[in-house]
């Protein structure tokens, strides 16, 4: 199981919460645990443990910090932003900080359920841990005990044998998910009000009475535990409930935080992987990608007006990952630049309609429209970051008119699109008899660019091209003959014509459709 470093724990619970000042030995210090510091004993030798300076004013945190760095502990967090940086970086140990107003033990179970979390254990929800503190609260209290997340889904139950149940309860677990209904709506509010365990009356004349307490940390509501109250609960059973819900925001603290930072790791291995720089075998095993998948790429529309556009491509990211992940488990997305980006499995068959649904949640979601677009199906992870550059190049396609696209649908205008992007690069691709016929038109207010775009798009044939510019053969003839003569272009030649429309129609963007 891999350790926690201070770069993970910082990953998890950094920013506002928790600011590091200074950290000489590097980001990638395993630490250990959190501990919090006793002024009136000695620090124990704790290698790679975490010291909360309680009872100590950041500005007076100097001889802490030596005595730590002297028990080789990793780093001091200090209350306050003031803190004795120098004399970190003298001693080598990592300097952190909290707010003046946090509360010391709620730091204490945040960064201990931070440390706990491994990436090793990105798989594991924690419900294992819950299900067996369900068991224990059953068998202290005397009656069958459900844990549920603040949505009423239900996380963990007991299973000790004997203890009565009801039909809810059977129901509840039957689908995870608590049945929904006036009466247990109301009785949610007062749980979720009170901070002590709550005593409900049965729900329905076959049901049975419940004692529930809300689970919280640092104020946040995670979720509550529920025990049913067959008139045989032990007299303690409020005092167990309390201790439970504490040990149960603990855990689920710590799932959490597990699978941030797996996500976390996750998000970066599959930017490296999209941008080339990862190694394909083991990106794809690590993110379960396996056999043929492609890349989609969503954007908020740039032409739309975002007040917050970081925070609104956030939750883009938020809505992408939830339809893939209720479509395909476990799923790689990422958000680079402000583009979504997410790998779908599968030869295609129903990617674009996943995209297509995405783009209208998430545009009625956000408020904002939304396009996407479809890179090619590559046979395994080492050709997705070729994915991810045709669904980049598919991007700066899509309109209002066309949303969503796969790669394929627009190859002409992708291809088009790449080899402008290569002739403005080279010299000798962008030189040319192009350039003398706009320098002509912008000098004399002519239209002879637009009439050999039509001309070659209509296959040199004059009626046609006289049909796209609505104007009289004889016209498109008089204007060619004066391109030639003023321009110095040979339109006998087949190789100068084709040259000439690729850089006409590719850097010059001129088309037929030109007003």
């Amino acid at each position: 199981m891999d350790t926690c470093t201070l770069g993970d724990l910082l990953d998890v619970v950094g920013g506002p919460a928790l600011r590091l000042h200074t950290a000489p030995a590097g980001r990638a210090v395993p630490v250990t645990e959190a501990v919090l510091h006793d002024g009136h004993a000695p620090l124990p030798r704790l290698p790679g443990a975490l010291l909360l300076a309680v009872g100590v004013r950041a500005a007076e945190a100097g001889p802490l910090v030596r005595a730590a760095a002297e028990a080789e502990l990793a780093g001091v967090v200090v209350r306050g932003a003031d803190g004795p940086v120098e004399e970190a970086r003298a001693h080598g140990i990592a300097l952190l900080s909290v707010a003046e107003d946090a509360a010391w033990h709620q730091v204490h179970l945040l960064l201990a359920s931070a440390i706990g979390a491994r990436p090793a254990a990105a798989s594991d929800t924690g419900l294992g841990d819950l299900f067996a503190l369900a068991d224990a609260i059953a068998a202290a209290t005397g009656g069958a005990t459900a844990v549920e997340d603040p949505r009423q889904r239900i996380l963990a139950y007991s299973t000790v044998s004997g203890q009565p149940v009801d039909e809810d309860r059977r129901q509840g677990i039957l689908g995870l998910q608590v049945p929904a209904s006036a009466e247990n709506t109301e009785q949610y509010r007062r749980l979720f009000a009170a901070d002590r365990p709550v005593r409900l009356p049965a729900l329905s004349g076959s049901g049975l009475p419940r004692l529930a307490m809300p689970v919280r940390a640092g104020g946040e509501t995670l979720g509550s535990v529920w025990v049913v109250d067959a008139g045989s609960l032990a007299p303690d059973a409020e005092d167990t409930l309390v201790q439970g819900a504490s040990t149960a925001a603990l855990l689920l603290l710590r799932a959490r935080a597990a699978r941030e930072l797996a996500r976390h790791r996750n998000s970066d291995l599959l930017r490296r992987l999209l941008d080339g720089t990862a190694d394909a075998p083991t990106a794809a095993e690590r993110l379960g990608v396996a056999g043929p998948a492609r890349v989609a790429a969503f954007v908020l529309d740039s032409a739309a007006s975002v007040p917050d556009a970081e925070r609104t491509a956030l939750r883009l990211l938020d809505v992408v990952r939830l339809q893939c992940e209720a479509r395909y488990g476990r799923h790689a997305c990422v958000l680079l630049d402000g583009v979504v980006y997410a790998v779908l499995p599968g030869s295609g068959e129903r990617h674009r309609k996943l995209a297509e649904d995405i783009v209208a949640r998430a545009g009625q979601a956000l408020r904002v429209p939304v396009r996407a677009a479809l890179g090619e199906v590559a046979p395994g992870a080492a050709g997705l970051a070729d994915s991810r550059a045709d669904a980049d190049l598919v991007l700066r396609l899509l309109d209002a008119e066309l949303p969503v696209a796969a790669v394929d649908e627009v190859r002409a205008r992708v291809t088009l699109l790449r080899l402008a992007e290569v002739m403005a690069e080279r010299r000798e691709l962008s030189a040319g008899a192009w350039q003398r016929v706009l320098a002509y038109d912008a000098g004399h207010g002519t239209e002879y660019a637009r009439t050999l775009v039509c001309w070659f798009d209509a296959g040199c044939d004059m009626a046609g091209a006289a049909r796209l510019l609505a104007v009289h053969p004889n016209t498109c003839r008089y204007r060619l003959r004066q391109l030639q003569q003023h321009a110095g272009v040979d339109l006998d030649d087949p190789d100068e014509r084709l040259v000439l429309w690729l850089q006409l129609r590719t850097l010059a963007g001129i088309t037929a459709a030109t007003p």
